[in-house]
């Protein structure tokens, strides 16, 4: 490919011209479901959406953003914003998640890398404690990842382990935590059998200990803390089946919200709290119910709550929780190398770049876009913008957030004549959707509508070429479904709300006054995903994508 210089060449598209102002808009939790009262996208007033959509056909279809598709596992697997910007970047598929745990485990390569060795040093004199998830619903972690792990550290020098396990009934029906628990116990009690000092240490229902996100009650890890570090909690128990076994004889008590719970000795001395030398992992792979912990571990200067003690431990993520934060600072499976990004490309080919959203998605639409990469590829041709965030309240409560203003910074980038790509990440549907409030999600959605208005307004204006898709579901289905796709009910018979994404999928629509004539989405990739998008911008910009590429959507149809 001659000198790395040539390498970055692009070669120009035959049927499609350069020259043209491109908008990529990505509309956070955006999804494509049936319309109904519980579709917040479809209850919204949506105009600018709705028109894309019923529209010229062959400018408006749907791809996927969940499973295989972004790298993950199954197809069981919900998409999120970060494998959905990797993809929608890097135009290529790259394993994610479950998917780099499970191949990092099979070929041994996770005992050999720097995270396991940094916690490895504690094997000698400290305890190893694995903190985490006890399912099989692999969203957040698997029960075979945590039995191979186990195996694995004995393995390598761990003499001595402690389990902190959190019960599941979320992502697995409810009840399933005693059958876990029981092949928990059966794992440990082979490693006891060669010697090796391994127990159940503590343990809690995921939403009432631990695992919350996005700041929304620190209380909830500070319960985790408290069992987990301090070793103290309000009920003691001398064997953990029967812990999850009692506790869930309690009124309204679910796997969920089981109250914390620690592992006595006969003199009623917790097994396992952790101390000053020891190692810990937290051991889920995905991302969003970790971090909070994450940092209450690794944080020298943390306010959140009173730590009371704060032990000398080594602290690694099963993987890195997140990536701008690089937090934490160790972990045993490295991130996806993802290289040769659609951004680097089109930037090493003079194209203009600027990039915005506000901060809970700002990564996203520069660092997660650009291969988990930090800064710019070259400073003289890219501005990034970062709006803040509303903090100190909950999304539903400004469901507008700062759509507005990202809209306003991308008109006037458009209109300034200075950028050939403009890319803008549009929380509302996804930040106010995780907050369930119905009510708010639907104004966030019209809040997002108006926001793809003015931009595409100032695309008009410069007679430029837009692209607006999603990275995956949310807003569109607000309800938990049963087996036939009815809203399911709780125990008091009301409808259970979906605060999660979906597997639904998304939207992506083209068009604008610069869109060549013939150009029309292909009917031969009815499976095309995020990953294709890339390929389709990069043609858009007069290029054609490089030939490992996820192809392009479009094709240029001679009138």
């Amino acid at each position: 490919m001659g000198s790395s210089g040539d390498a970055w060449k692009l070669k120009d598209h035959p049927k499609l011209p350069k020259g043209k102002t491109v908008a990529v808009i990505v509309l956070d939790g955006w999804g494509e479901a049936k319309p109904n009262e519980f579709n917040a996208i479809h209850v919204a007033e949506t105009p600018v959406m709705d028109s894309l959509k019923n529209g010229a056909p062959e400018k408006w279809r749907l791809i996927k953003a969940h499973g295989n598709a972004v790298g993950l596992p199954t197809e069981d697997d919900m998409g999120n914003s970060e494998v959905g910007h990797n993809a929608l970047g890097a135009g290529r598929i790259f394993a994610q998640g479950a998917k780099l745990v499970d191949l990092a485990l099979a070929s041994g390569k996770i005992y050999e890398g720097e995270g396991f060795k940094y916690v490895k040093e504690c094997f000698e004199k400290g305890t190893l404690h694995l903190i985490g998830l006890l399912s099989d619903g692999g969203v957040h972690s698997r029960l075979d990842q945590v039995q191979l792990l186990l195996k694995g550290a004995a393995e390598h020098g761990a003499k001595r382990i402690r389990v902190h396990a959190l019960t599941d009934g979320r992502d697995v029906l409810d009840g399933s935590s005693v059958g876990f628990m029981e092949d928990l116990e059966n794992s440990l009690a082979q490693l006891r059998e060669k010697g090796i000092d391994a127990q159940v240490a503590s343990g809690g229902g995921r939403m009432y200990v631990t695992m919350d996100r996005y700041e929304n009650d620190w209380d909830v890890v500070k319960r985790g803390w408290d069992a987990q570090v301090l070793g103290e909690a309000p009920h003691k128990f001398k064997d953990p089946v029967e812990a999850v076994k009692k506790l869930r004889q309690e009124p309204n008590a679910n796997d969920q919200y089981l109250a914390p719970f620690v592992i006595v000795d006969d003199n009623g001395k917790p097994v396992g709290p952790i101390l000053d030398g020891d190692a810990v992992v937290t051991f889920n792979f995905r991302a969003d119910r970790m971090v909070m912990l994450a940092k209450a571990l690794e944080y020298e200067n943390f306010d959140k709550f009173d730590r009371v003690r704060v032990p000398k431990i080594r602290y690694a993520g099963m993987l890195q929780y997140d990536g701008e934060l690089q937090l934490p600072s160790h972990y045993l499976v490295s991130p996806p190398e993802i290289d040769r990004t659609s951004g680097e490309y089109l930037v090493r080919n003079g194209v203009r770049t600027f990039a915005c959203s506000e901060t809970v998605k700002f990564g996203h639409v520069t660092f997660f876009w650009n291969g988990n990469r930090s800064g710019y590829f070259n400073e003289k041709l890219e501005e990034y913008v970062e709006i803040p965030s509303d903090s100190g309240i909950t999304f539903n409560v400004k469901p507008k957030m700062k759509a507005l203003e990202i809209a306003e910074r991308t008109r006037d980038a458009i209109l300034s004549g200075k950028f050939d790509q403009v890319r803008v990440n549009l929380p509302n549907g996804d930040m106010v959707g995780h907050t369930g409030d119905i009510k708010a999600t639907i104004e966030a959605c019209k809040s997002a509508d108006e926001a793809v208005k003015m931009i595409l307004d100032a695309i008009e204006q410069v007679g430029g070429i837009y692209l607006v898709t999603a990275d995956h579901g949310n807003a569109e289905d607000m309800v938990k479904r049963n087996k036939k796709g009815e809203p399911a009910l709780d125990k008091n018979g009301n409808i259970q709300i979906l605060t999660s994404h979906t597997c639904e999928p998304v939207p992506i629509a083209i068009g604008g006054p610069g869109l060549a004539p013939g150009v029309r989405f292909r009917q031969d990739l009815p499976t095309g995903g995020l990953a294709n998008v890339a390929a389709t911008f990069m043609n858009l910009h007069g290029y054609e994508a490089p030939s490992d590429y996820e192809p392009s959507l479009i094709e240029v149809v001679d009138n």
